[in-house]
């Protein structure tokens, strides 16, 4: 049974893991997600543990950091640049940036690219507008669904939250031909602290995630796996597969 549920509304792309994501009118989806999405991240250099990557959960003004300018060396999109919270523009690869960040963290750092990408749970994360506008109203923050990091945020028909939680195990195919890109939801996004902060100003209010928790035992949106590849645009309809 195919379902036309709605059609994307915003695209983004977060080619440094926790730094500022790009807002993306079109975007290639391939075998590990959005391409040039989360391919590099900053190593703590004394973490010796499975997940040693730094993030906003620790150094919050990493939101603050703008991925700028494009390159595709590579075949990917990647970012030639880095603006820093003070307006400071470093190439990606100069030593300084990684100094001032480390500095920010208060221990040493390095820059890694991973050419498969660095995820939490998913190669490709998308969230309602539904659900993002429930929480924020409950939450009494402003409405901005860059809180919750999504790289696909769907407009959907119904407009009720937490309607992905209905997605897991079908497949979400873009465009109307048949043969564009999908993608098989495989599990709700469970949240953590990082959408407690404003994505402006990295200031954070725990009762974002507390809302989350209360309204939908701490999840919102959901992850999935690239089973067609191709391109997704802003506007473009989107169907649900069972």
């Amino acid at each position: 049974m195919l379902t036309e549920i709605g059609h994307i509304s915003a695209i983004y792309r977060y080619p440094i893991k926790s730094m500022a994501g790009v807002r993306l009118d079109a975007a290639r989806i391939g075998w590990h997600g959005v391409e040039g999405d989360r391919r590099f991240a900053f190593r703590r250099l004394a973490d010796r543990g499975g997940f040693p990557f730094l993030t906003a959960s620790r150094l919050p003004e990493l939101l603050l950091y703008q991925p700028i300018g494009t390159r595709d060396s590579s075949g990917e999109p990647l970012p030639t640049h880095i603006r820093t919270p003070d307006g400071v523009e470093y190439e990606l690869d100069d030593e300084a940036l990684v100094k001032e960040i480390a500095t920010r963290h208060g221990a040493g750092l390095e820059l890694l690219q991973l050419r498969t990408g660095i995820f939490d749970d998913g190669a490709v994360s998308a969230i309602a507008t539904g659900t993002a506008r429930s929480i924020v109203q409950n939450a009494g923050v402003s409405a901005d669904v860059r809180r919750f990091r999504p790289n696909i945020v769907i407009d959907t028909i119904s407009a009720q939250p937490f309607e992905e939680d209905q997605w897991v195990g079908k497949l979400l195919e873009f465009g109307a031909s048949g043969t564009g890109p999908a993608i098989s939801v495989t599990t709700r996004d469970l949240r953590c602290v990082m959408i407690n902060f404003d994505p402006d100003t990295a200031d954070a209010n725990a009762e974002v995630m507390k809302t989350v928790l209360r309204m939908n035992e701490n999840h919102a949106g959901v992850y999935g796996t690239v089973v067609r590849t191709g391109e997704i645009r802003v506007g473009q309809v989107v169907r649900l597969r069972d």
